[in-house]
C-alpha cells in the first residue's frame, strides 16, 4: 500500500502568528475542518525561545479564541498545546510545572535559539561537514537532557527527535515507551528518518505524524512522514493518528 491508502485523523503540531507561523488560530482551524480532521492542537513555540517564543501574557487570549472556535466547530476537538523547548535546567523545559495547567497538553522538542541547551556546541556540530572532537560527549549530554525532560514532565509528543542535536535515539525511544510519550515522525523535518524509525521501532514506543505547519494550508498535510513510515516497514497501527482508507 502507498501513502494514498492512509489518512491523518488529527494533527497536533502547528504554529500560528503567536510564534513563527503565518496564519491565525482560526485560519488553522478552518483548514483542518475543510480537510476533515477530527482534531487539531495549536502548539506554538515555548516562551523560552529567544526569537519566536510565545508571549506568556497572550496565553489567555489564545485560550479565549480557542473556546470561541470550539463553539463554532463542535465536530472537531480543538486543543491549546505548546511546543516547549527542552533545556538542561529546572524541570528540563522552558515551561514550568506551574505553567503546565495553562495548556491541554505538552509537546516538547529541541531547538536552537534557547538558553541552557548546549546550543552553541550543538550548532557547531550541526553545521560541520565532518565529525568534530567531543561529539560523543555532547551526544550523551543531549540524551541525558532529553530523557530527563521526558521523565520530569507529562510530554504527550516528542517533536522531531534527533533534529539539530545528536542524541541516542534508541535510549530516548525506551524512555518514551516507558512514559507513554509519542515520538513524532515529522512532515516538515527529516526526523525521524527511515533508519531512525527502524531503530526506535525495536522498542514499544508509539508514533504520531505531524505537519508542523507554519502556514495554514499545510495543516494536516503529513504525506512525507507517512511515506517514511511505510518505507521503514513500520506497522502502521503504531502511528496513533493514521488510519487506512
Amino acid at each position: 500500500m502507498g501513502v494514498k491508502n492512509y489518512r491523518v485523523k488529527y494533527d497536533y503540531h502547528m504554529h500560528t502568528v503567536y510564534s513563527d507561523g503565518k496564519g491565525t488560530i482560526e485560519d488553522n482551524v478552518r483548514v483542518a475542518y475543510e480537510k476533515g480532521l477530527s482534531g487539531i492542537a495549536i502548539s506554538d513555540h515555548g516562551p523560552g525561545h529567544l526569537f519566536y517564543g510565545i508571549d506568556r501574557e497572550k496565553i489567555p487570549d489564545m485560550r479565549e479564541k480557542i473556546e470561541k472556535l470550539r463553539q463554532m466547530y463542535q465536530e472537531m476537538d480543538i486543543f491549546l498545546a505548546v511546543e516547549a523547548n527542552i533545556i538542561h535546567t529546572q524541570n528540563g523545559l522552558d515551561v514550568s510545572k506551574e505553567e503546565l495547567a495553562c495548556y491541554d497538553f505538552i509537546l516538547a522538542g529541541y531547538h536552537f535559539g534557547v538558553k541552557n541547551g548546549y546550543v552553541i556546541q550543538n550548532y557547531i556540530h550541526h553545521i560541520s561537514p565532518v565529525p568534530l572532537p567531543g561529539k560523543q560527549r555532547l551526544l550523551k549530554k543531549n540524551t541525558d537532557m532529553m530523557i530527563r525532560a521526558i521523565y520530569e514532565n507529562p510530554i504527550k509528543v516528542l517533536t522531531h527527535p534527533g533534529d539539530k542535536g545528536h542524541v541516542d535515539l534508541f535510549e530516548i525511544s525506551k524512555a518514551c515507551a516507558d512514559r507513554g510519550t509519542l515520538m513524532e515522525i515529522s512532515a516538515r523535518h527529516r526526523n525521524l528518518t527511515i533508519e531512525e524509525i527502524k531503530l526506535t521501532s525495536k522498542t514499544d514506543v508509539r508514533y504520531i505524524v505531524s505537519s508542523d505547519a507554519h502556514t495554514s494550508a499545510i495543516v494536516g498535510s503529513c504525506g512525507p512522514a507517512i511515506k517514511r513510515a511505510l518505507d521503514a516497514g513500520l506497522e502502521m497501527s503504531r502511528i496513533v493518528n493514521v488510519e487506512e482508507y
